[in-house]
């Protein structure tokens, strides 16, 4: 009797493992920033940063964590794209080089997704 209950407990944290694993993959992946790099209004220094996003159809909130620690915020699309076919962050170059580059759009090349960020000078970050 013990035996069936231990059985049916290991059967159900089996199914739902995988469940929970692909919604966890399915609105967040991993960036490395190789220089400072702003998104919205929030220059990250070097690192490797978690970007989550909340939100299913093309308008999302945008959230980038380091460390568990969430270190920046802002808006962004989401958008399918074929073409893409490798993990790659897009940089527009700052005005007059004064400022790190601005982080513009994310590829994730897994998912053959990107997330296009909103422009700090029309971002609410913090």
């Amino acid at each position: 009797m013990k035996c069936d209950k231990y059985l049916i407990l290991l059967m159900a944290f089996a199914i739902l493992l995988p469940v929970s694993a692909l919604a966890r993959e399915r609105n967040e992946g991993k960036i490395n920033l190789y220089d400072s790099a702003q998104i919205g209004k929030t220059v990250l220094k070097p690192g490797t940063y978690t970007v989550k996003w909340m939100g299913s159809g093309p308008q999302v909130q945008v959230s980038v964590l380091q460390n568990k620690d969430t270190v920046a915020t802002t808006t962004g699309t989401l958008k399918e794209e074929n073409n893409i076919h490798q993990d790659a962050v897009v940089l527009n170059e700052a005005p007059n080089h004064a400022a790190p580059e601005e982080v513009a759009e994310i590829d994730f090349g897994s998912r053959k997704e990107a997330l296009v960020l909103t422009p700090a000078s029309t971002s609410q970050n913090r």
